[in-house]
């Protein structure tokens, strides 16, 4: 590129989120590279144009090759754009938010990217380029739309019951939520169903009904337009 039209680096990040002990975490690696090579930060990587559909193949691609997950919910997050962003020069960065379930990270194989480590988005370590606003902002996403929406049943297991479901929503939105606004906006939503003949001992309460998210949810999200307390 000439002088008048300089290169512009155009690359994708992931906010992959989960929770582990009733928190929302956020996945972060140290970088193998320049700039800010060992430091910790998003997974991310250049778009490959001859390879990669759109931002979102690419975004799926980096977090499968640096992490060897492939999350059940990736959306487009938000674009990240100027010159001050990356030290390399004139910068985009299509972010993206991806949620995965704790227990379907013990199945995940080695990755060829650097370990990953799980930090809390309340206590997030320095982080180089715009990475704390991306995920200041993905969590916001998420905590909005896990208003009026099924988003939070991506973080549960394959699994669960009403009561473990109301409590990853707590979870994801800070605050408790009441039982029957939950239990009637779940009925609304009509994403997830009972599994038949299969219930969790309670030890002295009554054994609870397990459920799973139906089929056709397992990769789309179901939005209602009235909120938990609606």
């Amino acid at each position: 590129m000439s002088a008048d039209h300089p290169t512009i680096l155009c690359t994708v990040d992931v906010v992959l989120l989960t929770l582990i002990d009733g928190a929302l975490h956020v996945l972060l690696q140290k970088r193998a590279a320049d700039p800010f090579s060992g430091v910790l930060a998003l997974p991310g990587g250049y778009v490959h144009a001859q390879e990669d559909r759109d931002a979102a193949d690419a975004a799926a691609r980096v977090l499968r090759e640096k992490t060897g997950i492939v999350s059940p919910y990736l959306e487009q997050l938000a674009c990240f754009a100027g010159p001050g962003r990356d030290p390399r020069g004139w910068s985009v960065s299509i972010a993206h938010v991806a949620l995965v379930a704790e227990e379907a990270l013990r199945a995940v194989p080695a990755a060829a990217g650097a370990e990953p480590q799980w930090k809390p988005v309340a206590r997030l370590p320095v982080l180089p380029f715009d990475h704390r606003q991306i995920v200041a902002r993905a969590v916001e996403r998420v905590r909005t739309k896990s208003q009026y929406s099924s988003l939070p049943v991506y973080l549960c297991g394959e699994r669960f019951t009403l009561p473990q479901l109301q409590a990853v929503y707590e979870a994801v939105l800070g605050e408790p939520v009441n039982k029957v606004s939950f239990r009637r906006k779940i009925d609304e939503l009509g994403v997830v169903e009972p599994i038949e003949g299969e219930f969790e001992a309670g030890g002295a309460h009554r054994p609870a009904q397990l459920y799973r998210l139906r089929r056709a949810f397992r990769h789309a999200l179901s939005v209602s337009g009235r909120g938990l307390g609606g």
